[in-house]
């Protein structure tokens, strides 16, 4: 059984990491009309492949973590247990792509017979796709790779990470504390790691009232993979109304998907 909305996806080509230099230009400063004319079409293209790529993937969880934290460590077996319980509760697991829990969450989503989805960034001397994705979505910007992790997922878990992790779960907080998305639940998973994040968050941001504590509840903290995935669960199916029901192919004809 999966969730209604689910239906088949197709293949995003790979880009080559030659013209990763293009972008560090870009970033420099004004450039050229014409550089920064060709570099809007590129932008644009490579947009409007990702959304033909993702379009059809249905109901969604994404799960942000470590590229650093590989198999064999009790995190990276929890990650991969949180993956397999998410394709067992109908949901696609999107990742970044990447070794470590990524890789972890792609595993156990594919191993428990899910659909298992990479949005994979070209960097210059790191982040290979992992071998656990059914197919892989390749972005040379980071923004619009963010926007597709954040699109189509119906909840997001954060697993322990670094300076890319916390981008993506501050910027999805944000997006929810200013209402441009819906309040989808936000779990972070190992206790360890984001208390002391949090407390931070309390006596600092909290106390100088840069944020508001109430805040805070966006996020949803757990060391159980199986609470992690039932979170989830019971919020997209209590706030979005998704149903399981049998999966029936669809036609796809717009776009020529």
């Amino acid at each position: 059984m999966a969730y209604q909305q689910t239906a088949p996806v197709t293949e995003f080509p790979v880009e080559s990491p030659q013209r990763y230099s293009q972008e560090r230009r870009f970033l420099e400063g004004p450039q050229g009309r014409g550089f920064e004319l060709r570099h809007a079409f590129r932008v644009l293209s490579e947009y409007v492949r990702a959304l033909r790529a993702l379009h059809f993937l249905g109901p969604t969880v994404t799960v942000f973590g470590s590229a650093r934290i590989y198999d064999g460590d009790p995190t990276y077996e929890t990650t991969r247990e949180i993956g397999a319980g998410l394709a067992r509760a109908g949901f696609a697991v999107m990742t970044g792509g990447g070794p470590g829990l990524m890789e972890a969450a792609n595993r156990g989503a594919q191993e428990a017979g899910g659909t298992s989805v990479g949005c994979n960034i070209i960097l210059p001397h790191e982040e290979h796709a992992n071998p656990y994705l059914d197919f892989a979505v390749t972005f040379r910007y980071f923004f619009i790779r963010k926007v597709m992790l954040v699109k189509y997922s119906y909840g997001f878990v954060i697993m322990p990470g670094g300076f890319g992790t916390f981008d993506e779960i501050f910027e999805t907080a944000t997006l929810i504390q200013t209402g441009k998305i819906k309040q989808f639940p936000i779990v972070l998973v190992g206790r360890w790691f984001w208390e002391p994040v949090l407390e931070v968050l309390r006596t600092t941001m909290g106390a100088s009232g840069t944020i508001d504590v109430e805040d805070l509840d966006t996020f949803q903290l757990t060391d159980d993979p199986h609470e992690a995935v039932e979170l989830v669960r019971e919020a997209a199916i209590a706030r979005f109304g998704l149903s399981y029901v049998e999966r029936r192919p669809r036609r796809r004809r717009w776009l020529f998907e």
